[in-house]
């Protein structure tokens, strides 16, 4: 992948007002020059978050998180940097040209990825068109209507139909100038010979209801086809697969629909179809998302951490639903999630729920799901006398090895609780059959958020008038400050604003700016520049300069008296030290020359 270069990203966030952005997520009210709201980052009554449009930031006085609309997005939507500029690229219409190296084989690399998403995106358009217009498509739309899908929530999630045809796609995307190396890369068509590459191809999908599967920021990377006829021998689903664009085990149907719903509610609906998801979305029930199978991968389960703590499993009430919720939750649990499973009754999903009882009714039945070991040993008591010593110790077994897989140790020993009183065993029973490593309680090891330490109150100022006014900035730029920037502790973030090429009284290349430095770093910046500005900064910036410039120029003396007092050095080196301690003594006389408005520090 490329970079995005700065006069993109320039105009990416001058074209997206910080007020707008964050207005659309949730409302804000102003507040005299800037805008209030309650903090969407942490638990609060009083409305702390505060957006100043004159200096495009947000800060929130409450939790201290801050910085610039890249900032807000990357938070808000669980975004990395560049998916965050994308995002706000899109919203404004804006294209991106990455600027890459010199390497060949990345250029052919990120141009074939280029073509793949413009073949999806198209040929989902053709699929569209198919099912909405098109009267061999009657059959998928009459499905669609009996499952209470309207033509309005297909268009929404772009669902359409591949015509039973053994080539309608592969000449369709030939006609658009797509190549047969490309179509077959995508995955649409496939080799009638897979032994033999230079064989026909023809259309992996054919008279099947198409969903598009979308990558976390929308664009199409996949298509998942469903038959629609019950009695035939295919498979109900048939998904596109691995391509450069797609890994089936790192994407999650819907969740670039529903990510907003999922930080929500904390908590992730999972149920195993495409049409389950949408009637559950399109019903309120927005936090939810459906694997790419059965069962959760490693991958999958990760990227749900970053959004929610708890899953509740909503598969099938069928020996393959219930060995998928099983194989779902070892992944699950290595990511510390808390697993509950929401049994439907025989031959209902949430689709038909939904539908027939209702939104309310299936939230209360998602309210009311059970822990996964509590469901796990209801299932064993069914098929094992649990009153038999040695069923007991084998179901125990099985759980122990599961219960291990639990990394967080204040949820492994709920987790042990829980269970050794269901089965009626003695916790330190159980405790026995766990791995050695896991037997005795360990502190959580999650690290605490991060904050930058705030320097001292004269760097702290100084950095505000770098950040704020020209003229104060220009002086400082002007001076030695590479050098006090090594010889001061704390100066460092003072060094990244000076070596910067922000400009202070243009809001977009303070955003730009922001975007550089570490997170913590951000929210510690957005803070000053909420603050006043002393009158006169020029003058203040001169003098605040001073006395931070006295003390290195005193630990730069001592340095040269103390080297020159070496019984063995140079004579050149001596001279050179003799000329440094007499240059350093003249800039300090003239220092006590000066007057000062304050009292300097010299410590």
């Amino acid at each position: 992948m490329g970079t995005i270069p700065d006069h993109t990203l320039e105009q990416i966030a001058a074209a997206n007002d910080i007020v707008e952005v964050i207005g659309s997520y949730f409302p804000l009210k102003r507040a005299g020059s800037t805008w209030k709201a309650l903090c969407p980052f942490h638990q609060e009554k009083s409305p702390s978050f505060t957006v100043n449009p004159q200096r495009q930031i947000f800060k929130c006085f409450g939790c201290g998180e801050g910085g610039g609309v890249f900032k807000f997005v990357g938070l808000y939507e669980h975004l990395s940097f560049p998916d965050a500029v994308r995002k706000l690229a899109a919203r404004a219409g804006i294209p991106i040209i990455e600027e890459r190296g010199s390497n060949s084989e990345d250029d052919r690399q990120h141009e074939a990825r280029r073509t793949l998403l413009k073949l999806h995106a198209e040929a989902t358009e053709w699929f569209q068109e198919n099912l909405l217009k098109r009267e061999f498509a009657a059959p998928a739309r009459a499905y669609l209507t009996s499952r209470e899908i309207s033509p309005g929530v297909a268009k929404s999630w772009q669902l359409g139909f591949a015509p039973e045809s053994w080539d309608a796609c592969l000449k369709w995307a030939l006609d658009r100038g797509y190549k047969r190396g490309t179509l077959l890369q995508s995955g649409l068509v496939k080799l009638r010979d897979e032994e033999r590459p230079e064989s026909e191809v023809y259309d992996r999908f054919r008279n099947r209801l198409m969903f598009p599967i979308c990558n976390d920021y929308g664009e199409v990377v996949a298509f998942s086809g469903r038959i629609l006829e019950s009695d035939t021998k295919a498979a109900k689903y048939l998904n596109s697969p691995e391509t450069p664009l797609f890994r089936k085990g790192k994407i999650l149907f819907g969740l670039h629909k529903t990510k907003r719903g999922l930080i929500e509610a904390e908590t992730a609906i999972v149920c195993e179809g495409q049409l389950d998801l949408i009637t559950l979305f399109e019903a309120g029930l927005t936090n939810v998302v459906a694997p790419q199978g059965t069962a959760f991968t490693d991958g999958q389960a990760r990227i749900l951490k970053q959004f929610v703590n708890e899953v509740v499993l909503c598969f099938d009430a069928d020996a393959a639903g219930e060995k998928a919720a099983e194989r779902s939750l070892e992944p699950l649990l290595q990511h510390d999630l808390i697993v509950r499973v929401a049994q439907m009754p025989a031959g209902e999903d949430p689709d038909s729920l939904v539908r027939k009882d209702g939104a309310e009714a299936f939230n209360a039945r998602i309210a009311e799901a059970r822990d996964f070991f509590d469901f796990w040993i209801d299932r064993a008591a069914k098929t094992s006398d649990l009153t038999n010593l040695s069923a007991k110790l084998q179901v125990a077994r099985q759980l122990a090895e599961t219960v291990a897989r639990v990394h967080d140790p204040l949820m492994r020993n709920e987790v042990i609780s829980k269970v050794t009183a269901r089965l009626g065993v003695a916790p330190a029973d159980f405790a026995n059959l766990l791995p050695k490593s896991q037997r005795a309680y360990t502190p959580n090891e999650s690290q605490p958020k991060t904050v930058a330490p705030a320097p001292r109150h004269e760097i702290a100022l100084l950095c505000l008038l770098a950040l704020r006014d020209a003229a104060a900035r220009d002086f400082l730029v002007a001076q030695d400050w590479r050098e006090v920037v090594e010889e001061t502790p704390g100066t460092e973030l003072l060094g990244k604003i000076l070596e910067s090429a922000l400009r202070p009284d243009d809001p977009t290349s303070l955003n730009l700016f922001l975007s550089t430095l570490a997170p913590e770093e951000e929210s510690l910046v957005s803070g000053w520049l909420m603050q006043k500005m002393p009158l006169h900064a020029e003058m203040v910036a001169r003098e605040w300069w001073q006395g931070l410039r006295l003390p290195a120029l005193r630990r730069r003396l001592q340095a040269a008296e103390s080297r020159l007092k070496l019984p063995q050095i140079s004579a050149g080196e001596e001279v050179a030290l003799q000329k440094q301690v007499v240059d350093l003594r003249g800039q300090l006389d003239e220092f006590s020359r000066l007057s000062s408005n304050r009292p300097l520090d010299t410590r």
